[in-house]
């Protein structure tokens, strides 16, 4: 895939699960898990190809100029060390800070986050906050160094509908705050509405459609995408909720084999109520529909 970032633009990363948007994450950053390694291509961010960083350059940008937000808090935080010092480690790792000046960092980063009570989520430890505190607490480490660019791992996706508009909002006041650019990874369209500037949807690991979120969302133009908007409730999507309707699903499964991997077909040809003969042959390229907007697929074909 490629793509690329403006400064102070929030990029959505939509597909289900399996689809590769965590393994993205991952590479951006090259904290793949020992299994995983990246054969070719580059990542570059402020003029820098991470990828060919040295290890004490890639240190010195990931926490400082580029930080992760990973998807689960209560695992993400270490269950024995105080909110302030794990904030505070981040901080002691990119700033040649005196131990109190330090403290006092992670204090007013807390503050930004927290509307009340910041000295005691300083001196609590994980297991002692709430899910969207801890989630609160991640955020806090992520721009405690002043990035200019967050990748946020499905940080809303383990809270309840209310807690993530809080989590929503309280970005959308940082990100105007400190010029952040943000790509948002997550499962649901409607965390991206309103919320994301555009959005790329992934499946297997590739981009098969990408544009303004109002367009993909609202005008979806691959299979996949029109798919995974079916699947919302009604009641979601902004319609009247039927308890006693079942909910639609995607046919088939996301696992991709390795042949498919290899390009000798379209990776969504067999969950595809729209395939084509053409789709068991070959991958599709991406079609630009307009100046923004552009899908994989052949039925937007010449």
């Amino acid at each position: 895939m490629s793509f690329a970032l403006q400064s102070g633009e929030t990029l959505g990363i939509l597909g289900e699960s399996g689809s590769g948007k965590s393994t993205l994450a991952a590479a951006l950053l090259r904290l793949l898990p020992a299994q995983g390694r990246i054969e070719r291509g580059v990542v570059y961010f402020e003029g820098q190809d991470l990828l060919r960083a040295a290890s004490r350059e890639l240190e010195k940008t990931r926490g400082g100029r580029l930080a992760l937000i990973f998807q689960e808090p209560s695992l993400a935080l270490h269950p024995a060390i105080r909110i302030a010092d794990q904030i505070g480690g981040v901080i002691a790792a990119h700033k040649s800070l005196a131990r109190r000046a330090v403290r006092e960092q992670a204090l007013q980063i807390l503050a930004a986050v927290f509307p009340s009570a910041v000295e005691r989520i300083a001196n609590s430890y994980p297991h002692q906050l709430s899910g969207g505190q801890r989630a609160r607490v991640l955020i806090a480490q992520a721009i405690s160094c002043g990035p200019s660019l967050i990748v946020a791992d499905e940080p809303t996706a383990s809270l309840d509908p209310e807690m993530q508009e809080e989590i929503l909002a309280l970005f959308r006041a940082l990100r105007q705050k400190f010029n952040l650019s943000v790509i948002w990874i997550t499962h649901n369209p409607l965390m991206l509405q309103g919320f994301a500037d555009r959005v790329l949807v992934l499946y297997a690991g590739r981009v098969v459609e990408t544009g303004p979120t109002s367009s993909v969302l609202s005008s979806p133009r691959h299979p996949y995408t029109q798919a995974l908007l079916r699947c919302l409730p009604p009641g979601m999507a902004g319609g009247l909720a039927n308890h006693k309707q079942c909910l639609p699903v995607i046919p088939g499964e996301a696992f991709v084999s390795v042949a498919a991997a290899e390009g000798c077909r379209c990776l969504f040809e067999p969950r595809c109520v729209e395939r084509m003969v053409i789709c068991t042959e070959r991958e599709p390229e991406m079609i630009q529909l307009s100046s923004t907007h552009g899908a994989s697929c052949f039925k937007h074909a010449d």
